[in-house]
């Protein structure tokens, strides 16, 4: 399987460290934030992954280069002259991701996943993690019935945002920039989307207050 990890966000709740930063290299535990998700594929055995960027993307390409020191091969998808948000990001990148299932992991989330135990080939057209609702997020996102996952439901969990995903999710799609959950939201209602609920850690660090809070987790 290949794994295709989201870096092309602009970083804007993380300011002012992004002004001259990529989220994706912000400092976590020591190294940049996007290692520790190579770090979790590798470990996983997946070692063909796909990166796209374009907020100072040069810098990630330059500090991660093919990935040969993380002992995996890293294929880049810039998006000029701006973001295609995640549904345009991996559509543009299904060229280098190929015709078999791949796995989406967000780049600005850390989560001890076992990226093993994921379906490498989804019931449906995608299979998606959740968790519980953080306290910046109490709504949720989707509800799980079963091991289908439901755009509405009595009690809603937050998306992960990792995920594993067939290219026929995205077979009528065209270039372009759009979101990806409008495409799942189709295909829930189709029973095409399968998920589970991890209830191990994870965090969406989407401000500098948590990122300070996870570096602090990381030196305890």
């Amino acid at each position: 399987m290949k794994a295709m990890i989201l870096a092309a966000g602009r970083g804007e709740r993380m300011r002012p460290l992004t002004d001259t930063t990529p989220k994706p290299l912000l400092t976590v535990c020591g190294k940049p934030l996007i290692a520790h998700h190579i770090e979790a594929l590798a470990h996983a055995g997946i070692h063909e992954l796909v990166i796209n960027h374009a907020w100072l993307g040069e810098q990630i390409e330059t500090t991660l280069g093919d990935g040969s020191q993380y002992g995996v091969r890293i294929a880049y998808s810039p998006e000029y002259p701006e973001a295609l948000e995640t549904g345009g990001g991996i559509f543009q990148a299904l060229p280098l991701l190929g015709d078999q299932p791949f796995l989406v992991v967000n780049g600005d989330v850390m989560c001890d996943v076992d990226y093993r135990a994921l379906p490498a080939e989804p019931k449906g057209l995608a299979h998606l993690v959740l968790v519980p609702n953080p306290e910046h997020h109490p709504q949720g996102d989707f509800a799980l019935q079963n091991d289908l996952i439901r755009s509405e439901g009595q009690s809603k969990f937050t998306f992960s945002g990792i995920g594993v995903y067939r290219p026929q999710l995205f077979k009528d799609c065209r270039a372009g920039k759009f979101p990806l959950a409008p495409l799942l939201r189709r295909a829930m209602a189709e029973n095409q989307v399968t998920g589970e609920l991890h209830a191990g850690f994870w965090m969406d660090i989407g401000t500098p207050q948590r990122l300070n809070e996870l570096n602090q987790r990381c030196n305890k």
